[in-house]
């Protein structure tokens, strides 16, 4: 039997979480310095670019012969489903925060769930050799949140360690530097319970999956009782109680990075099966004679969908390899299998799938990961889902937290009250304020670009899900029309140059569109069909006024979420692996009509 700890790491976005597990793995001999300028953990190209973490990992490190198990969280509370299967696999978690910002409301929500399932928790206040830091003022905030999370007296007994990740060094007083971050490491092993090791016939519950070409798909979780052995024989328990007879082919065990083979795993590590075929995430594996199941994981519910329908534009086909119905359908199916809080529904229309996820971010993150496979496809405005409850029409309601200056407030209090939200609490904080709101989820969609131009970019806005609450009544949308292309064609600078009066483009000159394209915004409510593919005519008189240059303004540039947010009910954005472009649901301007009339 050998000593373990499962450790997972909560912290909020930004705050040096992924940093610390590379410093943890360098402690443990696992990189050489050179290794260490790029993160490790965050190996999507999307987590890299966002600086977010997405999907949850699993590291181990060796410690004074203990085996240490890392289990990295999504801060993101759009991650919600990969939050809890994470945490059920720790016996203890470490509390990163910011020496300046101190612990964030995305932190909440983690830490909210940790100390529910009564995980014993090692606070580390990070980034102390920043100039205007002040950990011992973090160190009372954390308190006062754990204590208003309704942490135990055990829980609140937590040991903290000061320090900086970024430059290798952790230590319980942060007015005395060390030269390494071996306090924390000796926290763990001091502070972390080891798992129990249970006795009796095996059970696992599977918490995660992952996908091998050659052994098609993988069950990761943690032995919760028993050994499990190399080659046996198993029961598998579903979710709604049916059992099916398996065969285990391979065990797994994680070791540095990677995983290593092993023939046995006992209780209270965590391993990877290969050889199982249909499971699901919150299945139990038990013993084949006498099979118990283990309570499976609760998984969030979704509060907002999506159209997702197949590209069938003027310009389908162009730039992606995927592009039928059939390419769209596998593809949402096999995300099925990964991710836990995603639900998809063939929807009404031809060719089209109704999914459901838990916020535009959740949703983004798999278009944008579709789009960079090769894949085409429309999708329509972000819809919220409402409940009955008790006969009354509820609707999600969010917990909302900007931080701003000071002269800023009054702006942001108007526009998010004007959205159904209502003022909670207000702090100063420095030159700052930190505003707490409870607002409609449909209140957030299309906020966050109205927020940071209100505050000229220096607002920090985060949200998570709270409660479904009855429905508010109606919120003002984006109340400016869109701008329509008349016929397909090239754009020219001639005629862009002539309608800049008329509203703000978001194409170039010389770009391709399509009749039914929106090229831009118009400066009053009605859509305006524009004609930007004329050039001009070309005479072989010079004449005085009419040889000025065109003089056009940069077009707005939208990325992915901001151009979810900004569609109308009658619009899609259609998405393929070079482009984004929005357009009218009905491209002809007479059929338009008829159905605007009806």
């Amino acid at each position: 039997m050998q000593n373990i700890r499962n450790i997972a790491i909560i912290a909020h976005v930004d705050h040096g979480k992924t940093t610390l597990v590379d410093k943890m793995m360098l402690a443990g001999n696992l990189l050489k310095e050179q290794d260490n300028d790029n993160l490790t953990l965050d190996n999507n190209d999307l987590e890299r670019e966002r600086g977010i973490t997405i999907l949850s990992k699993n590291v181990s490190i060796q410690y004074k012969g203990t085996k240490i198990n890392i289990i990295d969280t999504p801060g993101h509370s759009d991650f919600g489903g990969e939050v809890e299967r994470v945490l059920n696999m720790a016996d203890g978690c470490i509390l990163l925060v910011d020496a300046f910002e101190g612990p964030m409301p995305q932190t909440r929500f983690v830490l909210q769930k940790a100390l529910q399932i009564g995980l014993k928790p090692i606070v580390v206040v990070n980034k102390v050799d920043k100039p205007n830091c002040r950990p011992d003022e973090v160190h009372e905030m954390v308190f006062d949140l754990m204590f208003s999370l309704d942490a135990t007296e055990e829980q609140l007994d937590f040991p903290v360690i000061f320090g900086s990740a970024k430059n290798n060094w952790m230590s319980t007083d942060w007015r005395k530097p060390t030269n390494d971050i071996t306090p924390l490491l000796d926290a763990i092993l001091e502070h972390i319970p080891a798992p129990e090791q249970l006795e009796g016939t095996p059970q696992m519950l599977i918490t995660s999956l992952d996908y091998s070409p050659y052994t098609g798909r993988i069950a990761i979780g943690r032995v919760h009782r028993g050994t499990l052995t190399e080659n046996a024989n198993i029961t598998l328990v579903n979710r709604n109680g049916e059992q099916s007879k398996m065969k285990i082919k391979e065990l797994h065990t994680f070791e540095g990075l990677g995983r290593k083979k092993t023939e046995a795993v006992s209780s209270g590590d965590i391993c990877a099966i290969v050889g199982l075929d249909k499971f699901e995430i919150g299945d139990t594996v038990c013993d084949f004679e006498n099979p118990e199941a283990l309570p499976p994981i609760a998984i969030d519910e979704p509060t907002m969908s999506m159209l997702f329908t197949i590209n069938d534009s003027p310009f389908f086909g162009k730039e992606g390899k995927f592009v039928t119905s059939r390419h769209i359908q596998e593809r949402l199916e096999k995300e099925l299998d990964k991710n836990l809080a995603l639900r998809v529904k063939k929807a009404p229309e031809e060719d089209a799938w109704t999914v459901f996820g838990r916020g535009v971010l959740h949703l983004s993150v798999l278009i944008e990961t579709m789009r960079r496979e090769g894949y085409e496809l429309q999708v329509g405005q972000p819809q919220v889902i409402y409940k009955e409850i008790d006969g009354v029409r509820c609707e999600p309601i969010e917990e909302l937290t900007i931080n701003v200056p000071t002269d800023y407030s009054s702006k942001m209090i108007d526009m998010i009250t004007r959205r159904k939200g209502e003022m909670l609490s207000m702090e100063a904080q420095g030159d700052r304020v930190n505003i707490e709101f409870n607002v409609p989820s449909r209140g957030i969609i299309g906020l966050r670009t109205n927020v940071l131009t209100a505050s000229a970019g220096e607002a920090i806005m985060a949200h998570r899900f709270k409660e479904y609450q009855p429905y508010k009544g109606d919120i003002e949308r984006r109340t400016n029309g869109s701008m329509v292309a008349m016929e397909s064609g090239t754009a020219f600078a001639y005629a862009i140059d002539k309608l800049q009066d008329r509203g703000r483009f978001f194409i170039n000159p010389q770009e391709e569109v399509y009749a039914g394209q929106v090229v831009g915004e118009h400066i009053h409510e009605n859509d305006l069909v524009i004609n930007v593919t004329k050039s001009k005519k070309l005479t072989n008189m010079r004449a005085s006024g009419s040889d000025d240059k065109a003089r056009i303004v940069p077009p707005i540039i939208f990325s992915l979420e901001e151009a979810l947010e900004y569609i109308k009910e009658d619009e899609y954005l259609e998405v393929t692996p070079k482009s984004m472009r929005m357009r009218k649901i009905i491209l002809d301007e007479l059929e338009r009509k008829r159905a605007n009339k009806q």
